[in-house]
């Protein structure tokens, strides 16, 4: 009787379980059928409003770093906010959103605004960089509010050394309507070009390549998931030759003085620091300089902070061009080491009066004794026997006119006079014309480091090639070979006794410059040039130049290389409106900080050692 119930109640339970589950299947069947028969066409649509969508993502840009690795422009991360209009189905409400969820300037708003007339864009627009975490929360809360909103990682260019390499490293801007239309990568957002420098120069192995993101986005627009994403390429590393203690070291030395100073390695041409003062900070034209900077920097009292005056500013040398006048001289014969003028102070040339510095004069000078003191009568001399072609024909072999090959946009040409030249012009060339390029005054103009490399062929007896690229993603790049310059080793001797005895003799022009180092000593030669046209009566009476209006003051320059046995380093340094010794001493800071490091190894000067240098 117990099993008869036991049973009966198994029974009823057995069917209450079959039928619950009966029911379930049978609801879950009703609405699979619902779904797939009675809203199949409801679904469809649906299904077909999903959609896969793809973008872009800007690559990170390539390092630029000295020659030791040091960073001179990098990238520093951010978070921000994009729109992609395709997304939307309603570009318009979502940018009203957009606008009342986050602080944006009126430039932003107007950029924003200006997407809802004319064509559809098909590439995520910057909505806004640098976003805090407060902004971010507040994009993700409104987020299903915001369909082809996007928040976004990007990166900012750094320059760690600000004005200090802002001249030779450059800077990055957005590209114009232009380049976005050879290129349309250029659209992405935070996109950036080289502007000037090396980031200009090497802009093409900077760039690096965009990747691609596939979304899955709803009906309404919004971001669903992430089906793949392609990592972008950042761009390649560039290794200048440039050595950042040796930057600062003669940044320091120009101490914002408005000028220029270059260094070198005088075997292998590689620039060791390029300084122009005074600079700019190049941050601000990754977003746009404010037009408050910009009026600054262009300001008459701001003395051209964008130009780079070493590479770019064109000065008469001076008394720093007689090695030059020197080495032509006695390469045509017009004179040797046993030549000898007097001056009495000043020489008559034709109808006119042309002075010595020295106005009581220099007495009788050889040509190592006429460089030592810097005599301007035995150079008026020398130039009227050798001839202002010859002396062109020697600055051209010496490097200092033409555009010298180095890796940056916008290099200045040096420039030397020829009879030729004045000919086609219809100038009448006169004698005295002739005299006062003797002396580097006049039409001739060079830029500092047209004077470097000058000061590194007569140094090497080898024609120098400035290198400023070292490597590319740890590529080499090497140097240009240096070819003889096929200069008698007598005449060079001479030229660079009366180049050691101007720094290191009581009598030299340089000798309160010259090195203080233990047992080294460096060579090389000052130069003042003269800014105003002198009147004859300024002339002949001797005026004081330190007492004229500083602008009108004459430019003070300084070649040099060092050690004087197997000189390793030459600089040109030029500090506009300066005193006689202010350049000496800057190349003085600079040799010492070069000379003080770890001794490197330079490799040989070989007729074999070939061109590569540039992109």
């Amino acid at each position: 009787m117990k099993r008869k119930k036991q049973h009966l109640v198994f029974t009823r339970r057995a069917l209450f379980v079959g039928g619950v589950q009966l029911l379930a299947f049978g609801t879950l069947m009703g609405r699979l059928y619902e779904m797939q028969v009675l809203d199949h066409r409801r679904y469809r649509r649906l299904a077909r409003n999903n959609a896969i969508s793809e973008r872009l993502i800007a690559p990170e840009r390539g390092l630029i770093t000295d020659r030791n690795g040091i960073v001179l422009a990098g990238n520093r991360q951010q978070w921000r906010a994009l729109f992609l209009m395709t997304a939307s189905p309603d570009p318009g409400r979502t940018i009203s959103r957009i606008e009342s969820i986050l602080k944006l300037g009126t430039d932003d708003q107007a950029r924003l605004r200006a997407l809802l007339v004319g064509p559809t864009h098909y590439l995520p627009v910057l909505v806004k960089n640098d976003l805090d975490w407060q902004e971010m929360a507040d994009l993700e809360v409104h987020r299903p509010d915001l369909p082809g909103v996007i928040i976004d990682r990007g990166f900012v260019r750094t320059y760690p050394l600000g004005p200090h390499t802002a001249h030779t490293v450059g800077y990055v801007i957005r590209p114009d309507q232009q380049q976005v239309a050879r290129d349309p990568i250029l659209a992405l957002p935070g996109a950036r070009i080289g502007g000037s420098g090396v980031e200009q120069t090497a802009n093409a192995v900077l760039l690096g390549s965009p990747g691609v993101v596939e979304d899955e986005v709803d009906a309404g627009g919004s971001i669903v998931r992430v089906i793949n994403r392609t990592s972008p390429r950042q761009g390649q590393t560039v290794q200048l030759t440039i050595d950042t203690q040796l930057q600062q070291a003669a940044n320091a030395a120009l101490d914002r003085r408005p000028g220029a100073a270059v260094l070198m390695n005088a075997r292998t041409g590689d620039v060791l620091a390029m300084a122009s003062t005074p600079s700019f900070d190049p941050t601000w034209f990754d977003s746009g300089v404010p037009e408050a900077v910009w009026k600054k920097w262009t300001a008459q009292h701001a003395h051209h902070p964008l130009t780079d005056r070493s590479t770019q500013g064109l000065y008469a040398p001076g008394s720093s061009f007689k090695p030059t006048v020197s080495l032509a001289a006695l390469r045509c014969g017009a004179i040797n080491e046993k030549t000898r003028f007097f001056c009495p102070g000043h020489m008559k040339i034709g109808n006119r009066m042309f002075y010595c510095w020295l106005r009581s004069g220099h007495g009788w000078m050889d040509v190592t004794s006429a460089l030592q003191q810097s005599c301007d009568v035995f150079f008026y001399h020398v130039a009227l026997l050798t001839g202002i072609d010859r002396m062109a024909t020697m600055g051209k072999r010496l490097g200092l006119t033409g555009k010298p090959r180095i890796a940056l946009p916008a290099v200045a040409a040096g420039f030397l006079p020829t009879r030729r030249w004045a000919r086609e012009r219809h100038i009448v060339w006169t004698e005295g014309d002739t005299a006062v390029q003797g002396i580097g005054q006049g039409y001739t103009v060079f830029t500092p480091l047209a004077l470097t490399i000058m000061a590194a062929r007569i140094a090497t007896g080898y024609a120098i090639h400035p290198r400023l690229i070292r490597a590319i993603d740890e590529t080499d790049k090497r140097s240009r070979r240096g070819e003889p310059l096929e200069l008698s080793d007598r005449h060079l001797a001479l030229v660079r006794q009366g180049m050691a005895e101007v720094v290191n003799t009581p009598l030299g022009t340089a000798w309160g410059g010259r090195l203080e180092l233990p047992e080294v000593q460096m060579a090389g030669k000052t130069g003042t040039a003269q800014v105003i046209g002198e009147s004859a009566a300024m002339e002949a009476s001797n005026y004081n130049d330190s007492k004229l209006p500083w602008k009108d003051r004459p430019n003070a320059l300084f070649i040099g290389y060092a050690p004087l046995e197997r000189p390793r380093f030459a600089a040109a340094v030029v500090i506009e409106h300066g005193t006689l010794l202010a350049p000496v001493k800057v190349a003085r800071a600079m040799f010492e900080a070069a000379l003080s490091q770890q001794p490197t190894f330079d490799p040989p000067i070989t007729a074999d050692t070939q061109y590569t240098n540039g992109i």
